[in-house]
């Protein structure tokens, strides 16, 4: 019976030794990943957050050291820069010159507006042409036969010009002004060459230095309005306010027919870069209208 006992001692006695020599089971990692999946969305959001910016701002130093330090070589330029000196242009220093527009007007500015010719040139080249006879005498304009329109208040004004003038009644009326500005024209006669016209417009030709001298350029110009072979003879030379006045008979053939016809310019200086024109020109087949030549010249007023 002893040898049973004492194998059964040693088979109760090695059961322990089993449980205990068998490592246990650490809970160590679930608890960690139950810990993670337990935590609030927000705060893993919040930890992703501070990685990004903290990343963020190790490129942009890193970028930052790398453009200063390119910079500092010579020879180079830090990329991003090139543009900055063009925000502010830096101040020429004592060995800049300035600039030549700055310093040194264009001569082309300086002449670009229209100045008198004060040596007469234009004067001289006019009267030489046939058509002009020789400087007119001053002489005061003589009254025209005819019958006088009835006194009228209305008046046409000339915004370019910087004047007005009348308004002539019937059988006058107003008709399309180009090239001129304002323009008043009677019926149109047959065989009378041209139509009878009263225009007013900034003076189409080169200011003198005296407004005379402008007003004999002007009489030449308004040939260009008369038939071809026109030519003039003075009839009066008279100041005016701000201005002169030239009257003078136009003589041309229509179909070898010797026909003429009464004009007259009115210059005048006004506010504007050039002195207004007034021109007004009658044919001889409308002779009872040349009153109204006069009427025309003496209804100038500046606006």
């Amino acid at each position: 019976m002893t040898p049973t006992y004492v194998a059964a001692e040693a088979e109760t006695s090695e059961l322990p030794k089993i449980v205990d020599g068998t490592p246990p089971v650490r809970p160590a990692s679930p608890v960690k990943r139950s810990r993670i999946g337990d935590l609030p969305m927000r705060v893993i959001y919040r930890v992703l957050a501070g990685v990004a910016a903290v990343v963020v701002a190790a490129v942009a130093a890193l970028v930052g050291f790398t453009s200063s330090d390119s910079a500092d070589r010579p020879g180079e330029e830090a990329p991003g820069r090139v543009a900055a000196p063009s925000a502010a242009a830096p101040s020429p220093g004592p060995a800049s010159p300035p600039p030549s527009s700055a310093a040194t007007p264009s001569p082309l500015a300086a002449t670009a507006s229209p100045r008198p010719t004060p040596d007469g040139s234009a004067v001289t080249a006019a009267l030489a042409d046939p058509r002009v006879p020789e400087r007119p005498r001053d002489r005061k304009l003589a009254r025209f036969p005819g019958k006088a329109l009835p006194s009228s208040k209305r008046r046409v004004e000339d915004e370019r010009s910087g004047v007005s003038l009348v308004r002539l009644g019937k059988p006058w009326k107003t008709y399309g002004a180009s090239p001129f500005s304002t323009k008043q024209v009677l019926p149109p006669v047959k065989g009378a060459g041209h139509r009878a016209m009263l225009v007013s417009c900034p003076v189409p030709i080169e200011a003198q230095a005296a407004v005379k001298d402008t007003a004999i350029l002007a009489a030449r110009w308004t040939l260009n309005h008369h038939p071809k072979g026109s030519r003039i003879r003075w009839s009066a030379s008279q100041p005016i306010k701000d201005g002169w006045l030239l009257a003078y008979r136009v003589t041309y053939k229509v179909k070898g027919k010797s026909r003429s016809s009464m004009a007259a310019v009115a210059l005048t200086e006004t506010d504007r870069a050039k002195p207004a024109l007034v021109f007004v020109t009658i044919p001889d087949a409308q002779r009872k209208r040349w009153r109204d030549i006069t009427t025309a010249v003496s209804s100038i007023r500046h606006l």
